[in-house]
């Protein structure tokens, strides 16, 4: 799709109007950066047993029926910013989780990698932001070959061609 001719106004009400979309089809369920929301939306797809939570659960995206509870994080991969890091982790010595479920997105929103983490695993490798009071993690490939740490690239994109 070329829009470089279109103004800069039109690229906003474009870009609104995709989200409004994306929140008919229940993609995304808020107006911000809808890779969150896809992330959350695939991993659920790929277990359908997860139940997402409400957007103001604290600690956590999804549960399944044996209580587990699973904070979905993703990270898209531009050619304008290749940084894993995904949003703040808060809470991390109150255990709010007990999975990372993450997923980082090519530049078209394909999927590179996903992976289900172990929170130990997310405590080990999580370093404190004092500024923010909160926990900076990124998923390096490195992540994936860690104890516990179980890769689910395959389902993630048999649930991304689902859409």
């Amino acid at each position: 799709m070329d829009v470089s001719s279109l103004s800069v106004m039109d690229l906003l009400r474009a870009h609104g109007a995709v989200l409004d979309e994306l929140r008919r089809r229940e993609v995304v369920r808020s107006a911000n950066n809808p890779v969150s929301d896809l992330a959350e939306l695939l991993f659920c797809r790929a277990y359908p047993d997860w139940t997402r939570e409400n957007n103001s659960a604290s600690g956590h995206d999804a549960v399944c029926p044996a209580g587990i509870r699973y904070q979905i994080k993703a990270r898209w991969l531009h050619k304008h910013n290749k940084s894993r890091q995904v949003s703040a982790l808060r809470n991390l010595s109150n255990d709010p989780f007990d999975f990372l479920a993450g997923v980082l997105f090519d530049e078209n929103f394909g999927i590179y990698r996903a992976a289900i983490i172990p929170l130990a695993v997310v405590k080990e490798k999580t370093k404190h932001v004092v500024h923010t009071n909160s926990g900076r993690f990124l998923l390096r490939d490195e992540i994936w070959n860690m104890l516990g740490v179980i890769d689910v690239t395959a389902k993630i994109r048999d649930a991304a061609a689902t859409l």
